[in-house]
């Protein structure tokens, strides 16, 4: 089991809950846009979120940000550790840094010192992109053994300065190489990991990506925490997100969705009736498996593990309960008849 470190009032590692994350795509600096966002994120679910601090303007904005939002702020710095130490007096919850990037060792010194005092961990931030020069001449480009090695000598640098409140991530943008990276760090540290698939792209191939990636690892219990980096609002990171620790049996969010792939033996249009109960489930959050099955014959018997579901055939349909019939209703009536159940449960 991994250390635990808290982020404000969020435990990360040790056993806690996998915590959901996401980052602002507004200008840091403009407080109103930000929070604005962070509010949208808070509504979704999303449990700690991030901000770029490019510069001092966005370092001195934290702060208000922090004051008006409901869950852990975390400052994304590179290169000035003054800026994180602008940050950790504005009091923001974590600091994500690559300590590799922010100076000479007194300069590193500073940050966890600051970080230290103030009782904020840090997040040491490896990303394939941004590799040191003699590790990818070393391992021949960005490799699984390069991001493990420049992230554990990052970590070296803060045991240096006698700081171990640190997370860890190694992120890149090929899902196995990413994949690889983290297993052989959680067989290397005990430090809380934080996964992701950087640079996924927009959500058609990104979800893919970082459901394979961030949920391949956790279900062999390697990770802590996790953002889905999309191409996108930020808010769809944190659907993408529930759903992929749904799919992982971690963490239920709301109800679960079966659906059968349809066949030969559908006897009713059930491509369109279950978009829509998969849209009037949005605003659920029972945590209850429901069913949408394309034939009578077989529905119920298939889907017996269900907590509700419907099956069509011409014209009408079923409604079951964990595999039990409970009345057949017109075609027309299905998703209503559904939904109705779903309110007695």
């Amino acid at each position: 089991m991994s250390k635990q470190i808290k982020v404000g009032a969020v435990p990360v590692g040790g056993g806690a809950p996998i915590a959901i994350q996401s980052m602002c795509n507004t200008k840091t600096a403009d407080a109103a846009a930000t929070v604005a966002q962070i509010h949208a994120l808070e509504a979704a679910g999303c449990e700690i979120v991030r901000v770029a601090v490019p510069d001092m303007a966005a370092a001195d904005t934290v702060g208000a940000i922090r004051r008006a939002i409901h869950i852990p702020l975390v400052a994304d710095i590179h290169f000035d550790y003054k800026l994180a130490l602008r940050c950790v007096e504005q009091g923001v919850d974590k600091i994500r840094i690559n300590p590799g990037n922010i100076g000479s060792h007194d300069r590193v010194r500073a940050v966890a010192d600051a970080c230290r005092e103030h009782g904020i961990p840090i997040r040491i931030g490896v990303n394939g992109g941004s590799l040191e020069k003699d590790l990818l001449e070393k391992y021949g480009g960005v490799t699984a053994e390069a991001l493990v090695e420049s992230a554990m000598g990052h970590v070296h640098l803060l045991q240096a300065c006698h700081f171990d409140d640190i997370c860890l991530s190694v992120k890149c943008s090929s899902v196995p190489v990413n994949m690889k990276a983290y297993q052989m760090l959680s067989e290397r540290t005990d430090y809380p990991l934080h996964l992701g698939v950087t640079e996924a792209g927009t959500p058609g191939m990104g979800i893919i990506k970082s459901a394979i990636g961030i949920g391949g690892l956790l279900c062999q219990g390697v990770g802590d925490t996790i953002r889905v980096s999309l191409t996108a609002d930020p808010v769809e990171e944190i659907y993408a997100a529930k759903r992929i620790l749904a799919a992982a049996g971690i963490r239920r969010m709301g109800p679960n969705l079966i659906a059968c792939p349809t066949c030969g033996r559908t006897g009713y249009d059930m491509i369109p009736i279950a978009e829509e109960v998969e849209r009037r489930l949005q605003g659920c959050t029972k945590p209850i498996t429901v069913a949408v099955m394309g034939c009578v014959v077989n529905g119920p018997g298939e889907a017996r593990a269900a907590d509700v579901g419907i099956a069509g055939g011409q014209g009408e349909g079923l409604v079951f309960r964990r595999g039990e019939i409970l009345y057949k209703v017109p075609q027309e009536r299905l998703v209503d008849a559904l939904m109705e159940e779903i309110e007695k449960l």
